[in-house]
């Protein structure tokens, strides 16, 4: 099958291709970086590599000049805040003793806290995927490719709270991603359970046909309809500028009136139930909500009862292989792929009588379901308002995956956090530049930097609690203890750890879909490892940071990845009670 990056040749959807050349500054501040990896490049090139894979990112670190002098200023440092002790130990003469311990307990943590923060500036290492080496490597003459799988999840809590046109523009970005169709899925975890964001899904379905061949015709960039029809001057880097403008106003068209659906699919979903209780239902019966086929919805209902209800209601799982599906529209896509990803709706069973452990609990969800469906080997998670600005985000990340040197040691590899929508004095600190362009930037030059919730790539054995290559052992035991008592489930653990996977989906049957609903009910992760060893970590607000946590004490490492466009970006607190409440957790 043919892929997704179109007509665009080897760098479709970037305005400004990553290095192209090694001549190739990088980033804006360049100048103050040099090549790392020169010796590794070379031994690779003359030897074919050490495995016949070659060498697909760039290491950079800073100049000596800049370098040295920041270490010699951390020692000074150091140097005086020990003296500073030791002053506050030998003049102790406080007349509350206690006042003067905590003071001192005080100092000594702020102290040490500094300590851990300098510690990755010893030795700062920039990462730069190198796509061109991807494509050479992974791209075949026909159109297709031999890429790993993905799957992505998206995340979403409530159609009221997180707003679905922010949402559906968020899978839009997913399905028009320059990454192979057929190595590709997309779930999307809903847990309100409500009806309203299924079928919100299916337009979204439907607009796709039109939405995802226009974007790779035309190497559109960002490839989120909303925030694509904000520019006022979109950079054309596709093959046929003659046709764009009469695409563009006819997907513009279609674009609004995709809103308009959006936005009357709560007075449709209402009518039609009240027309469907009219007629089946009894004075006193339950008011249930109805689907366009006549069916009762199994999850949360616009009139609630006890198991129809936001906190209480059965697993649902919806599976859309849009693989096959053309464009019904008039625009000329006779050169381009039509061909979408899969798509996958999941709504987690829920009990009161069971923790749901939040945001945690639906990425395990959607993670044993994409096990039994395509059981990719890797996995990158959005949350709903985060979208996918540059599309070749997802190669990226392969970068550091594919690669000879680490990896296969190589867990995760995280995307810093961008924002849109923040004002122009960042008044709430929203870009945090010295957190994500310094500390996380940092930390590649130790074991690599922390999970942060969103745009972070997995390797799938990762998160399912395997140890990394060097430390694995050859039996590894996969059992009901630990994962669950699915059978399927189970099997799809197995060929995960032996990298097994094919490209071609199991059919979508009655039976896969109901093991699917059943891995994801409310009690299928009790009682055994999901939260403690195994998926995401249960228990804890910051379930991503301790996540990434228990990962690196397996021995796996990560990387932090930045490219000159911006890989996703997102929705930023607009107020400082979002925002407090954003840092406090």
């Amino acid at each position: 099958m043919a892929s997704a990056a179109g007509a665009g040749g080897a760098n479709a959807g970037l305005a400004d291709p990553l290095l192209a050349s090694a001549k190739k500054p990088v980033g804006a501040k360049g100048k103050h970086w040099v090549a790392a990896d020169k010796d590794q490049r070379r031994a690779a090139k003359e030897s074919g590599g050490e495995d016949g894979r070659p060498l697909l990112f760039r290491t950079y670190k800073v100049k000596g000049t800049l370098l040295h002098p920041y270490r010699a200023l951390i020692f000074i440092r150091l140097i005086a805040v020990l003296l500073f002790f030791v002053w506050r130990i030998k003049h102790n003469k406080s007349d509350v003793m206690w006042f003067w311990t905590m003071s001192v307990v005080g100092d000594v943590w702020f102290g040490f806290s500094w300590l851990l923060n300098q510690l990755p500036k010893f030795n700062p290492v920039k990462t730069i995927p190198d796509m061109v080496a991807l494509r050479r490597q992974y791209d075949l003459p026909d159109g297709t490719s031999t890429l790993p799988g993905i799957d992505v999840f998206v995340t979403t809590a409530d159609p009221i709270d997180e707003p679905i046109l922010y949402t559906m523009n968020c899978v839009l970005s997913i399905l028009a991603s320059d990454y192979p169709v057929d190595r590709c899925a997309c779930y999307l975890s809903d847990d309100s359970g409500a009806l309203i964001q299924y079928e919100a899904l299916v337009e979204t379905a439907k607009f796709a046909t039109l939405w995802v061949p226009f974007c790779r015709k035309h190497c559109i960039e960002p490839r989120a309809p909303e925030s694509f029809f904000e520019l006022e001057a979109p950079l054309y880097t596709g093959s046929a500028p003659e046709e764009f403008k009469n695409d563009h106003n006819s997907v513009y068209i279609e674009y609004d009136e995709f809103k308009e659906r959006l936005d009357s699919l709560s007075s449709a979903i209402s009518k039609r139930s009240d027309a469907y209780n009219s007629m089946k239902t009894e004075e006193g019966d339950a008011k249930a909500t109805w689907m366009a086929n006549g069916t009762q919805w199994p999850g949360s209902w616009i009139d609630t009862t006890e198991i129809h209800r936001k906190g209480h209601h059965a697993g649902i799982v919806k599976v859309y292989n849009l693989g096959s599906q053309a464009s019904t529209h008039n625009l000329n896509f006779a050169s381009t792929d039509v061909h979408l990803p899969m798509l996958v709706y999941i709504s987690r069973g829920k009990n009161p009588s069971y923790d749901h452990n939040k945001k945690a609990g639906a990425l395990n969800a959607q993670l044993r379901a994409s096990a039994l469906l395509s059981n990719a080997q890797f996995i990158i998670n959005f949350d709903c308002d985060h979208y996918i600005n540059n599309s070749q985000a997802l190669r990226a990340a392969m970068c550091f995956m594919l690669d000879q040197r680490q990896g296969d040691s190589t867990a995760f590899v995280q995307f810093p956090q961008r924002f849109d929508n923040v004002d122009p004095s960042d008044r709430y600190g929203n870009h945090n530049r010295v957190f994500f362009d310094g500390t996380m930037l940092a930390l590649n030059g130790l074991q690599g930097p922390s999970y942060l919730g969103t745009g972070c790539m997995f390797r799938r054995i990762a998160l399912y609690g395997i140890d990394p290559p060097e430390w694995r052992h050859d039996n590894i035991v996969v059992d009901d203890k630990r994962f669950g008592s699915s059978i399927p489930f189970l099997e799809s653990v197995s060929k995960a750890i032996n990298q097994e996977r094919s490209t071609i989906p199991p059919p979508i049957s009655e039976t896969l879909v109901a093991e699917m609903e059943r891995v994801v009910s409310a009690s299928h992760d009790k009682a055994t490892g999901w939260g403690k060893g195994v998926g995401y970590i249960y228990d804890i607000a910051t379930e991503d940071i301790v996540t990434g946590f228990r990962i690196h004490g397996q021995g796996w490492r990560s990387m932090y990845c930045t490219m000159e466009r911006d890989a996703f970006c997102g929705i930023a607190p607009i107020n400082l009670t979002e925002r407090l409440h954003q840092i406090v957790r």
